[in-house]
């Protein structure tokens, strides 16, 4: 799959709005995750990669911490997933994730976005069949075979494992990420993984040059703009 898993847009947080947009999504993501698969890390595998991931991108304790107790109380925000897919300048292809309380007002501002940088909304299935969802784990190491053979041993259906630069990466189908990631813990104990995500990775990229390649920076900066956006994966080589 080469590095086309890295096609994917994450918010900067370079000022402290952005900072706060940035703290805002994943305390929103652990709430729903937690409230889904349990708010105990140690047995919701899907939150503690997120938690970890979080920490990474410097969201303060207490951040996760509220975003946990709320989820462990009764009620609380009514979030839905909403994945919307389309085409940016150039013609490459995007779909773009969202967690929202208000369907009508988040696909509104997907499409103003689209729609601004010359781009088209599609129908659902429209791009997300030219990309595999896929787990993806990557830390240092050197034995590839060994990697393998854990996986193997948990009975996991690998699709892909990469040893490139003393690092190795492991893909697999998104149903199988709570496996693998239990697999890693089993054969190596604590690990610190670099990548620890469900993607969509496209089997196929796109070129985007020139004007477009700006408008279409211009539209990934844009999305990541909105609230309600978690991730948006793209298949464009921008150059």
């Amino acid at each position: 799959m080469g590095r086309a898993f890295q096609n994917r847009k994450e918010s900067m947080a370079k000022t402290s709005d952005a900072k706060a947009k940035v703290y805002g999504k994943y305390g929103r993501e652990l709430y729903v995750c937690a409230k889904q698969g349990g708010s105990d890390p140690h047995s919701n595998l899907t939150l503690r990669g997120l938690i970890e991931r979080a920490k990474k991108a410097q969201v303060p304790s207490h951040v996760i911490d509220k975003a946990l107790e709320k989820a462990s109380g009764a009620g609380g925000e009514d979030y839905a997933l909403a994945r919307y897919e389309g085409f940016g300048p150039g013609s490459a292809m995007v779909i773009i994730e969202c967690l929202t309380d208000n369907p009508n007002r988040t696909i509104g501002d997907v499409r103003t976005c689209i729609n601004k940088c010359k781009g088209k909304l599609g129908t659902p299935g429209s791009a997300s069949h030219m990309f595999d969802h896929c787990a993806i784990f990557a830390f240092d190491g050197e034995d590839e075979e060994g990697a393998l053979d854990a996986m193997m041993e948990a009975d996991v259906d690998v699709t892909d494992i990469e040893n490139e630069d003393g690092r190795i990466t492991i893909f697999a189908p998104h149903t199988e990420y709570a496996k693998a990631k239990q697999a890693l813990i089993d054969a190596y104990g604590e690990l610190d993984l670099e990548i620890d995500e469900i993607q969509f990775v496209p089997q196929t990229t796109t070129p985007v040059t020139g004007e477009d390649a700006a408008l279409f920076e211009k539209l990934l900066d844009m999305l990541n703009d909105l609230d309600d956006v978690q991730n948006v994966f793209h298949s464009a080589e921008l150059t």
